[in-house]
């Protein structure tokens, strides 16, 4: 003790004190995030009431940041606002600023993206369309049916009809892409050319359609 007690200690009341100020940066960081979900809260609530400029202009300072996930939730509502009010330019900006912003959540940067070429797409080249979606475009990413859709309907317009069936096809065939998304892109891949049907009888089924037994069935289960 007479040797190491003092550099002991020391070391001790170092650890107490870091612990105690990792205790008070949680504490901060844990209040600070209550405000965050209370801003988002109020503005939803704003927005729901039809009162959607009130919601803009309430999750203005909280956007503004787009560092963590309630930054750039309020960063999309606000992008997502501008656009139903008929101003695609800004809800573009707002989208692009969130899609390149590195510490944004990547979930929020990829929707952010695609979000930003929905709204300008008809404005946009189609190569530069392929190229902003391609990233998104793969089966297993969260955005995938969605993005590509929108890929498809650009190879489309490149006459590039075999790439863009393909795609349709992958689409239809995901179980996890929305019922009316994978529906249409069976259609549309049909159209091309290309077969997205796996399991008839599972489609049927989907779809409510009962297939009739035939009259030497009838019969048969008569007797």
């Amino acid at each position: 003790m007479s040797q190491w007690g003092k550099p002991l200690l020391g070391l001790v009341v170092s650890g107490l004190a870091a612990f105690g100020g990792y205790i008070y940066w949680d504490h901060r960081q844990e209040q600070a995030q209550e405000k965050d979900a209370e801003v988002l809260v109020a503005a939803l609530d704003q927005i729901e009431a039809g009162n959607l400029q009130s919601g803009y202009d309430g999750l203005a300072e909280l956007a503004s940041q787009i560092d963590d996930g309630p930054s750039a939730a309020a960063a999309m509502l606000r992008a997502g606002i501008a656009a139903q009010q008929q101003r695609p330019d800004e809800a573009a900006k707002i989208f692009a600023m969130i899609a390149a912003d590195e510490d944004a959540p990547p979930a929020f940067r990829d929707l952010a993206k695609l979000r930003e070429v929905a709204v300008k797409y008809d404005g946009m080249k189609s190569a530069d369309v392929v190229a902003a979606l391609k990233p998104l475009a793969v089966p297993g990413k969260p955005y995938f049916a969605s993005a590509a859709e929108m890929l498809a309907h650009a190879y489309l317009d490149q006459d590039k009809k075999a790439e863009a069936g393909a795609l349709l096809a992958q689409i239809a065939k995901d179980e996890t892409a929305p019922a009316s998304l994978r529906s249409r892109s069976r259609q549309l891949a049909g159209v091309l050319g290309v077969d997205a049907i796996e399991d008839v009888d599972k489609l049927l089924e989907e779809q409510g359609v009962t297939e009739e037994p035939a009259d030497g069935q009838v019969a048969a289960e008569a007797q």
